[in-house]
């Protein structure tokens, strides 16, 4: 239940995650949060998984290479990230004299959450002599022990960076990991950690929707598993999805991935039919809980009151740091952009 005293909301964010005040139901909430970005210098960034209504009033849209080179160079004072918990502590970890807001504190990551700090410690210390490379899609913590991050995006030319002798521990997906080592030719040690998202698709709900659309080309996102992406008809990336579904020729898609691309996608080629490809449960569509914790609502009132905000410890700052400038390096070098 919303309160209205702020000095209680405030008190109620470390437990609640987020502000539980009530909004005056005639607040045009999309004009109040361009006024918001004008007088705070802030700048709103989103994930491709968020709320249309979100989507359509961020600054910038993207895939997680994209947001955090777009965090990477700001000149905001304030970054408003409209996404998961891990995309605002990277956001953070290169911004540490800005203020990083979070609507939600509670927007977590289940790939995230599946590799604990200790646990991987102690798995990074079996294999000597490894370099880590960790999918963004991880805590600070991780990313502290780490030696490279990655996306989903830049994986291929990151992995291609190093010597074809290299030994590699691939953390946290372990079914981007497989799908990487596939590529690659690689045999990489890879942590057992998933995304509830990307591996609750039923193929055989997809497999019984390509007869019923036999038109319609199958397009997956890399952290699917192994038996859906081996009759997928393109893999990628998030950005990589849609620049496909812009550039290729057919008029229907079904899309393996979180449901908030669809937007994007039906913006960008409005004459083209994209479905959701159907998970293993009784929803009709793909989302990710987490993602869709932020609201317009939460989203106006942590821009209004700058609460929640992100905060690290410097030295967990610094460590975390390190892995993803050589991310951002070798992407640069690679022409790579989100």
């Amino acid at each position: 239940m919303a309160v209205i005293n702020m000095e209680e909301a405030r008190k109620n964010v470390s437990r609640v995650g987020f502000l539980d005040i009530e909004i005056d139901p005639t607040l045009d909430l999309f004009h109040e949060i361009e006024r918001l970005k004008k007088e705070k210098n802030a700048i709103l960034l989103a994930h491709y998984y968020q709320e249309p209504d979100i989507q359509d009033v961020a600054d910038y849209i993207g895939d997680s290479l994209g947001l955090a080179q777009q965090a990477e160079k700001t000149t905001a004072d304030i970054i408003v990230f409209a996404g998961v918990h891990f995309m605002a502590e990277t956001a953070k970890i290169l911004n540490p004299t800005k203020k990083v807001l979070l609507p939600d504190l509670n927007a977590g990551c289940s790939l995230a959450d599946s590799a604990p700090a200790d646990r991987f410690r102690a798995f990074k210390e079996q294999h000597p002599n490894h370099i880590v490379i960790s999918y963004i899609n991880c805590t600070a913590d991780i990313k502290a022990l780490s030696d490279i991050i990655c996306t989903s995006s830049n994986a291929e030319k990151i992995i291609e960076s190093l010597p074809a002798d290299q030994p590699i521990i691939f953390a946290p997906d372990k079914n981007l990991g497989a799908y990487l080592n596939k590529k690659s030719g690689r045999n990489m040690v890879l942590w057992d950690g998933a995304c509830m998202v990307h591996e609750i698709f039923s193929l055989e709900k997809i497999t019984k929707l390509k007869v019923r659309h036999p038109e319609a080309k199958l397009i997956a996102h890399p952290e699917c598993e192994e038996p859906l992406l081996k009759i997928a008809d393109f893999i990628g990336s998030t950005t990589q999805l849609l620049k496909y579904t812009q550039q290729d020729p057919s008029s229907s898609y079904i899309v393996a991935t979180e449901t908030g691309i669809l937007h994007q996608m039906q913006k960008a080629s409005a004459g083209k039919t994209f479905i959701p490809a159907p998970p293993n449960n009784s929803c009709a569509c793909n989302d990710c809980p987490y993602m869709k914790l932020n609201t317009l609502e939460k989203l106006y009132l942590c821009m209004e009151y700058e609460t929640p905000e992100i905060l690290m410890d410097e030295q967990l700052r610094l460590a975390a740091k390190k892995p993803i400038e050589r991310m951002l390096e070798i992407s640069k070098a690679a022409g790579l952009g989100g």
